[in-house]
């Protein structure tokens, strides 16, 4: 599966504790994981959906890094794509470095300090599935200022945007160049960060994982020892509910509105 331009195409989330993420989330998305790569890689750890992979999981290598899951954004060219962004005012955290035959990786951050990954691909591509139950399906970037991310994320991709005014609050969809921007190319959106977040709460990507049963998911979770960062919720794009794993990563959960 090839992916287009700033599409995401990969997520992987940084953990204390890559054993105790396996239990986790194997048993919340039915998740299987491989043995691992080596220390040359980072002691990465893949996960699979039916054979295919779907995220992965990796220890922190340092105790200051946030617990936390990275978008990754497919570039066919992470060089000039890293050029783009320190361009357009952003900055380069990682890379880009290869990856032995996989690809090639970058961490970058926005102007505001949300943080997100780049993969051009060498033999891994990304997601071997998406959108059905327990594997990605969305990215939100949460933010303070939309005049200063807007211009960026569309500047640096060439994104495509759309404001919606569904959802009672300033939420835009951004589209990847070339296609009609709207909710049938949607890949990710914007929302910003308002009064009801917290002053401390930084700008961040939140990833959403599908599910059958939001509600059930979020039982599994708070089982699990996660917590329940936004109670589960109606919207015109289904049911969601915003989570933190049992070590601190926060994600989110979606119930497609034809399945409830």
């Amino acid at each position: 599966m090839e992916f287009a331009e700033g599409v995401p195409c990969w997520v992987d989330a940084m953990l204390p504790d890559v054993e105790g993420g396996k239990r986790f989330y194997g048993e919340l998305f039915g998740w299987t994981f491989d043995e691992g790569a080596g220390a040359e890689y980072g002691h990465y750890v893949q996960a699979n959906l039916g054979g295919e992979p779907v995220a992965a999981l990796a220890p922190k290598p340092d105790g200051r890094m946030p617990t936390a899951w990275t978008v990754h954004l497919a570039t066919p060219d992470a060089a000039a794509l890293a050029g783009r962004i320190r361009d357009a005012g952003g900055q380069l955290i990682t890379g880009p470095v290869e990856v032995g035959p996989f690809g090639t990786m970058a961490l970058a951050a926005d102007p505001e300090g949300a943080v997100f990954g780049l993969w051009q691909a060498g033999t891994h591509q990304g997601f071997g599935r998406q959108r059905e139950p327990g594997s990605f399906c969305w990215t939100e970037l949460y933010a303070r200022s939309k005049d200063t991310v807007d211009p960026f994320y569309e500047g640096v991709f060439g994104y495509g945007g759309q404001d919606l005014d569904s959802l009672g609050e300033d939420f835009r969809t951004w589209s990847p160049a070339g296609a009609e921007p709207g909710p049938e190319t949607a890949i990710g959106g914007r929302a910003l960060l308002g009064g009801r977040f917290p002053a401390e709460m930084p700008p961040h990507f939140l990833n959403y994982f599908l599910v059958p049963d939001c509600d059930a998911a979020v039982a599994t979770a708070l089982r699990l020892g996660g917590r329940v960062r936004d109670e589960p919720e109606n919207t015109p794009y289904g049911r969601f509910s915003v989570l933190v794993d049992n070590q601190g990563a926060g994600f989110a959960v979606l119930q497609e509105p034809d399945q409830g």
